[in-house]
């Protein structure tokens, strides 16, 4: 169990994850929660992390950062996607393994499974079959940082864990046109649309393609759960158990958001893999369980998104 009082790392407190974990650390009463801004520290930049890890010692690390993206950033950007989340998360892990970490927490994505795994896909299924190649660069990235917090704790001892989210979404999500993931790209796609008296929003594919969706906040009351209660060389799902198809989702953001034009498909546009379900057994075992029905945590991220128009240039 962490102290009250114990030196907590965030990286990562200013995305959505992060500071979402920052909220809950703070709710339950936790006073020495260490953070830093890109500016202040460049998680790419071995020998800032190595100066900042010797200095400043921290007993914990929750490594939310990452470089991030939906299906147009990734195809994009193959080798950025790659090369930052890989150095970030090196130079981290690394670094909190030679301060004498007592335990850090590595937050992954459900993007790690293979593209064709039994459905709902079991912590067991990583590395069985072919990622998908829209987001490989990314996947393989977050596959190193979990099997080297493994390869760490084989070798060395340690007690590094990681879990593994499914799609997210929630207060300080990324809402920009082009370089966010479905729900937030769809919540200002129909608030302009309204805003605008658009007839139609398109949508890219089909709308078959099944999802889950998980709010920020629930996946971090998960994530200081799990650094309480678990240690393993596994990971961890963290999701709903629950998937809607896309098509489903935009018929719900448009109710949520109150636009009442129609809604097209551009089936020349890619659908992403066809469904991804976490079986989230192993988590709700442990004793937790997701709080937030999707149309709440929806009605909240469009207030968010009212609240914070800055967000969306981002």
């Amino acid at each position: 169990m962490m102290e009250k009082d114990a030196k907590i790392y965030v990286a990562g407190h200013r995305g959505m994850v992060g500071s979402a974990i920052v909220r809950e650390l703070e709710r339950q009463g936790y006073t020495n929660i260490i953070t830093r801004t890109h500016k202040e520290l460049d998680l790419c930049r071995q020998n800032d992390v190595e100066a900042f890890f010797a200095e400043e010692k921290p007993e914990y690390v929750f490594l939310a950062a990452a470089k991030v993206g939906g299906i147009i950033a990734n195809q994009n950007a193959l080798a950025d996607f790659m090369y930052d989340n890989m150095i970030l998360e090196m130079n981290v892990i690394h670094s909190a393994w030679k301060n004498g970490c007592k335990k850090l927490e590595f937050l992954g994505s459900s993007c790690i499974y293979p593209r064709m795994a039994p459905q709902p896909m079991k912590e067991s299924c990583l590395l069985t079959s072919e990622l998908e190649k829209t987001n490989e660069a990314y996947a393989l990235a977050k596959i190193s940082g979990l099997k080297y917090c493994e390869f760490l704790n084989r070798q060395y001892g340690t007690d590094y864990i990681s879990v593994m989210p499914t799609n997210l979404y929630g207060p300080n999500d990324n809402y920009h046109p082009t370089h966010s993931h479905v729900l937030p790209a769809l919540i200002r796609r129909f608030h302009e649309a309204k805003e605008s008296g658009a007839e139609y929003v398109t949508c890219w594919g089909d709308g078959s393609p099944l999802r889950e969706f998980l709010y920020v906040d629930d996946l971090a009351n998960l994530c200081v759960f799990l650094m309480n209660h678990y240690s393993g060389n596994e990971t961890v799902n963290a999701g709903t158990g629950k998937e809607l198809t896309i098509r489903e989702l935009t018929e719900l953001v448009a109710k949520v958001v109150g636009y009442e034009g129609e809604i097209r498909w551009d089936t020349s546009k890619p659908n992403g893999t066809p469904r991804k379900l976490l079986d989230v057994s192993k988590a709700e075992a442990l004793g937790w369980k997701y709080k937030t029905e999707l149309e709440e945590g929806i009605r909240l991220s469009y207030e968010d998104f009212l609240n914070n128009p800055m967000r969306a240039e981002r």
